[in-house]
């Protein structure tokens, strides 16, 4: 079994780290991806770790160019050419699209065949695409969603298999965008290496309390809301026994950071960039919130509950899938200010609380998001796949 996985880029994300994992969980696996921005964080350290040497196409980049992305198509396609694969598993939208367009042609050309000792046809390349979210909503203009929308759904009719990271996200494609029928999606959650993670324990006496915020600094994460929300917070509690610490870069850290200045807030926060210990940074975070207006299923959220710390965040994509409200955290309707502030006030204010929903939050997660069953599952997903098209 031979395949071709196809990601625009190797940014920080769970999208970059899941495809990671699965090249080096499933054996013949050719990873294929574009060249991470300046202003990103690139994760293609973690592939070259785990001896992954990445096919780079640089033309497949994040933004829309007709020259470029036709590029990127022809150099996929002669890729498909050359690798043969069984399999064509595409991650995120672009990637998904011209992966799978190029996939559809190369089927169009080569006629399947069937070898005496193969259990499946032997040509014919299965396509799989995985939605790690969706732009179909606080991304674009009403006519360029749509647009989207419908390439979506021409690509489904091709595509052998749709997977979610959640069951809300395979809810919203089904019903309110319908891409593809209930029957073609599944749903496979993230997979991580957390054990470094879960051996965390509570921050003690913190005089100050540290509330992160992790993720690229774009319009979709919503950031100025937890500015606005810091704000609000100087009406409740001492300024000078909190601290906001943004980690992440991207296209809106000036714009942040001048935001923050506005608002009287910059003795208060602290942007740190990217930064890849992981347990260096939950290590020193008591609090953990998301103010997201779309998400797939945030890899900062998983994170936080693996190192035992309370989350408040916003009820958008599959994040109530992962926080159990009042349990392991807080969820608040997005754009809701007001309620955020109370919420963040309520955990800074009562330490026991927020000790017992981090030790809650580490339960949920402890044997849910491992790599060992996201790649279980998807081999068997594989399996089955090319199980049927042996029937057929």
């Amino acid at each position: 079994m031979k395949i071709l996985r196809i990601i625009v880029r190797l940014n920080i994300g769970g999208p970059a780290r899941n495809a990671v994992l699965l090249s080096e969980g499933l054996p013949e696996t050719v990873l294929v991806c574009g060249e991470v921005g300046k202003a990103e964080g690139d994760m293609a350290y973690i592939a070259r770790e785990k001896g992954i040497v990445p096919v780079i196409v640089p033309e497949l980049a994040r933004e829309l160019s007709w020259k470029d992305d036709w590029t990127a198509f022809w150099k996929i396609y002669k890729i498909i050419c050359r690798e043969k694969p069984d399999i064509i598993h595409t991650h995120t939208a672009k990637a998904g699209a011209l992966g799978r367009l190029a996939g559809i042609l190369y089927n169009l050309f080569n006629k399947p065949r069937r070898l005496p000792s193969a259990t499946y046809e032997v040509g014919k390349v299965i396509l799989v695409h995985t939605f790690h979210g969706h732009v179909f909503s606080g991304y674009f203009g009403k006519f360029k969603t749509l647009f989207f929308i419908w390439v979506e759904r021409f690509l489904a009719l091709f595509t052998d298999k749709i997977i979610t990271v959640s069951a809300s996200l395979k809810k919203e494609l089904v019903g309110t965008y319908r891409i593809a029928p209930e029957r073609k999606i599944e749903v496979i959650e993230l997979g991580f290496e957390l054990d470094e993670l879960f051996k965390l324990l509570p921050r003690q006496n913190s005089e100050i309390i540290n509330i992160g915020i992790i993720g690229r600094l774009v319009p979709i994460k919503n950031h100025k809301m937890v500015l606005d929300c810091v704000r609000n917070l100087k009406q409740h509690v001492r300024s000078n026994s909190i601290r906001i610490v943004i980690v992440g870069d991207g296209e809106m850290r000036e714009e942040l950071e001048r935001y923050a200045g506005e608002l009287g807030l910059t003795d208060l926060v602290e942007f740190r960039g990217w930064v890849k210990d992981l347990k260096a940074i939950y290590e020193g975070l008591d609090i953990v919130a998301l103010t997201s207006l779309n998400e797939g299923t945030p890899v900062s959220i998983i994170e936080a509950m693996a190192a035992a710390r309370p989350v408040v965040a916003t009820n958008v994509g599959g994040v109530p899938d992962i926080v159990q409200d009042g349990k392991t955290g807080y969820l608040v309707e997005s754009g809701d200010i007001e309620g955020f502030t109370r919420k963040l006030t309520d955990l800074i204010k009562d330490p026991v609380k927020r000790r017992e929903f981090g030790q809650s939050a580490r339960n949920a997660v402890k044997c849910r998001f491992t790599k060992e069953r996201l790649i279980k599952e998807t081999e068997r997903l594989y399996n089955n796949i090319l199980q049927k098209n042996k029937k057929n």
